[in-house]
């Protein structure tokens, strides 16, 4: 104990925990923040722009100085980016097929993930609409679809045998519908007509999905359609095919069944898919330290609103959707430690306390500042991350990225030694949970994740503040609190160190393809780019530095195929092997550059 007590006093910390902390005032901010008069934060809403003016406030009660500089160089607590928070079905849909006219929302539907666009097209069936080289088989063998509408089967082949090379009864990521549609767009079709599988599971309805039941993907760069079976099955039949025996062919065979339609069935369509742009905020203060660095402690203030294609309860979308502990919970936490902090000595570093919006669109306000810090990001010694933090359970905490910076081991162990009534779960990696954490990992900053764990009432109407105990709430935000303390004190900032994910074996039944691929080496900017996938680092070693890839680098092909967005990349490396050799082209400043990359094997 003296050893620890000594090691604790070279730190500068405390032998005990933090004292102010307060539950009962985090959980009525959660009350507030979580009702009905908030409609459930969605981005892009006038009730999260008021949920914003109101953190503001409480920033401004705590003395905080405003980050940001405004156009006209004020200081401001908002930090604006415009970012696409809907789709919407437009106005001017059309599909006629063989010329027959179909009725949109009645026979057909768009996608939300498809493009706006007019096509003219043959039509081609192409089964599953799957290429997958590591269980060898591909629909698209031997089928030109180059300039053609292509048909394909929701889910997988074998998709209820337990045997199934693909994963038993399991779905691998190649039944994802946008996979799907990327794999269609990188073959050459126009568009990609989607039907459900009616032979395999004949006591799912024939129904369309509604509008908007992906994860919010923007357009993958054609159009994609789903057709009710019942109509489809009329083209196969009227054309001399019959749809069970294709399907009974793939499942016993696992070889292809594609093939064109006669010219008579031409695809004429116009699909309107509008993509809704609306300006949002980051919120954030800053507390100075005695130096220039600086930590940031944040969280996403934004939720579901009404469910939408989000909601974990299909049947209550519509409802409002509260988000007491998503994350309404980070959020009242992010400012309580803000009014704690504001009550303390000046430490050696400052701390910019920050609530990020879009998160659950794809970690769009995290993303935007870690790319516009309002101050020098050297500067930036660690960010920790509060998502999810206000069910605590029997002590259970998640604590992730604890290997990303040389220093959290060791602040960690201090600060858990003394509450021995929290029960952690640590990883040194940061993959048990998508938060605003990866925004700034990227950016080569040392990362803390906080993380109290899922529940049956996560992305549900019923995730409601009454189900907080605010002296749990409370035991977990001071074990925060100290853990900032701990990284703003220490005479040493942190050294940044990757941890790479865990490797998940490939071939046969473990399924590759719920892994990463083959290594590349670099790492994505999560912030959209018009061009294509800017890279905002590039690892030591790795294939693509070997290449001669840079961070900064935009990546725009790859394999010979056109890189429009960061899901178009992550397919089309999920599709090679170590050992290949790939051909990209990069833009780097004005210059397209033409680099040659060979894949490893991850280790």
């Amino acid at each position: 104990m003296r050893l620890l007590l000594l090691l604790i006093a070279s730190l500068g910390l405390s032998a005990t925990l933090p004292q102010g902390i307060d539950g009962k005032r985090m959980v009525e901010n959660v009350r507030l923040l979580s009702s009905e008069l908030y409609a459930g934060r969605w981005t892009g809403s006038k009730e999260l722009d008021q949920v914003a003016a109101w953190i503001v406030k409480e920033f401004q009660k705590d003395g905080l100085k405003a980050p940001f500089l405004t156009g006209s160089a004020k200081p401001s607590y908002l930090q604006k980016l415009v970012v696409n928070t809907e789709s919407r079905l437009g106005k001017k849909n059309t599909l006629s097929i063989a010329g027959t006219k179909l009725i949109v929302a009645k026979d057909y539907l768009p996608r939300v993930i498809s493009s706006t666009g007019l096509v003219d097209a043959p039509l081609a069936f192409a089964g599953y609409g799957i290429s997958a080289s590591d269980y060898h088989y591909d629909d698209y063998a031997d089928l030109d679809v180059k300039g053609k509408v292509v048909l394909v089967l929701r889910y997988e082949p074998q998709d209820t045998d337990e045997k199934s090379v693909f994963l038993g009864k399991g779905r691998t990521r190649y039944a994802s519908i946008e996979t799907k549609a990327i794999n269609a767009k990188m073959h050459g079709a126009t568009a990609m007509i989607l039907i459900n599988n009616s032979v395999t599971h004949p006591a799912e309805l024939d129904k369309l999905d509604n509008f908007g039941n992906e994860s919010g993907a923007l357009a993958v760069g054609i159009p994609v359609l789903q057709v009710k079976a019942s109509i489809a099955n009329q083209w196969f039949e009227a054309s001399g095919h019959a749809l069970p025996a294709i399907v009974a062919a793939i499942d016993s065979t696992m070889k292809p069944q594609s093939f064109l339609f006669p010219k008579t069935y031409a695809v004429k369509m116009h699909v309107e898919v509008d993509h809704v742009m609306k300006p949002t905020n980051n919120v954030a203060a800053f507390l100075p330290g005695l130096s220039d660095e600086y930590i940031v402690v944040g969280a996403h203030y934004d939720h579901l609103g009404l469910g939408r294609q989000f909601s974990m309860s299909p049947s209550e979308a519509g409802k409002i959707h509260p988000g007491a502990d998503d994350n309404a919970s980070g959020t009242s936490a992010v400012l309580e430690l803000a009014r704690y902090f504001s009550t303390q000595p000046k430490q050696k570093r400052g701390i910019l306390f920050a609530t990020f919006t879009g998160e659950e669109l794809g970690l769009l306000g995290s993303s935007h500042m870690a790319s516009h810090m309002p101050f020098p990001v050297a500067n930036c010694v660690a960010m920790v991350n509060l998502d999810m933090v206000g069910r605590m359970r029997d002590g259970k905490l998640f604590i992730a990225g604890i290997g990303t910076g040389s220093t959290f081991k060791g602040i960690l162990d201090d600060v858990l030694a003394r509450d021995n009534s929290i029960n952690p779960d640590l990883s040194e990696n940061l993959n048990i949970g998508g938060s605003d954490h990866t925004s700034f990992s990227t950016k080569q900053i040392p990362t803390l994740f906080f993380f109290s764990g899922l529940h049956t009432d996560y992305h549900k109407p019923s995730d409601t503040f009454e189900k907080f105990v605010a002296a749990d709430y409370a035991r977990l935000v001071t074990l925060v609190a100290a853990t900032v303390e701990g990284i703003v004190k220490a005479p040493d900032r942190p050294e940044f160190r990757r941890i790479e994910p865990p490797v998940v074996p490939s071939g046969g039944n473990g399924g590759s393809s719920s892994g990463y691929g083959p290594y590349f080496g670099s790492i994505p900017d999560f912030a959209e780019h018009p061009d294509g996938v800017r890279l905002a680092d590039i690892r030591a070693g790795s294939p693509a530095e070997k290449g001669g890839v840079l961070a900064g680098d935009v990546l725009i092909e790859f394999d010979g195929k056109k890189v429009s967005n960061l899901q178009d990349y992550t397919f089309l490396l999920r599709s090679k092997h170590p050992g290949d050799v790939v051909a990209i082209k990069v833009k780097r400043l004005e210059n397209t550059i033409t680099l040659s990359v060979v894949l490893e094997a991850r280790k």
